[in-house]
This record gives C-alpha cells, sequence and structure tokens, in this order.
C-alpha cells in the first residue's frame, strides 16, 4: 500500500494540556478526524478505519467508546424506503 507522510507543527504545550505524549496525541487525532467525517457521511466505515490507523472491528468499538452511531442514517432517504413499502 502506497502511504503518504505529513507533518504538522504544534506547540509543545499542546502535548502536556492533553498529558499525551506526541505518538498517543497523533493517535487521538487521527481517531477524532476519522469520527468527525464518519459521522458527516463523508468518508466510509472503512475509510475511516483506515485513518484512524485501525481494522473496522476496532472502528466500531472506537465509535461505540465514543457514544458515536455506528450507522449513520438519512432521514430522507430512511422516509423514502418506508414509503416504497
Amino acid at each position: 500500500m502506497l502511504m503518504s507522510q505529513i507533518t504538522i507543527d504544534f506547540p509543545e504545550e499542546i502535548f502536556s494540556s492533553r498529558r499525551l505524549p506526541p505518538e498517543e496525541f497523533v493517535h487521538d487525532l487521527r481517531l477524532a478526524a476519522a469520527i468527525y467525517w464518519y459521522q458527516k457521511q463523508e468518508i466510509s466505515q472503512e475509510k475511516a478505519a483506515q485513518i484512524a490507523g485501525l481494522n473496522r472491528r476496532d472502528f466500531l468499538a472506537a465509535l461505540v467508546r465514543e457514544q458515536v452511531d455506528v450507522f449513520a442514517v438519512d432521514l430522507n432517504d430512511l422516509q423514502q424506503e418506508l414509503n416504497r413499502g
């Protein structure tokens, strides 16, 4: 799999405010971004798991831990399905 690397500079106090070493901060940042984009229905569960650096099962477990709906339902789509019978 081809990988790209990005660099983001943060002030040192960011890490101490969360009481996390930089490696754990990056893990949390990746997970937060994946959950955010997944909730906005911009990416699939599979892509979100990849962004978070997790397999799909572990990403679903993270959603549960964070009390995020595992399956996003568009109410308009649901209503159309219900109307079809």
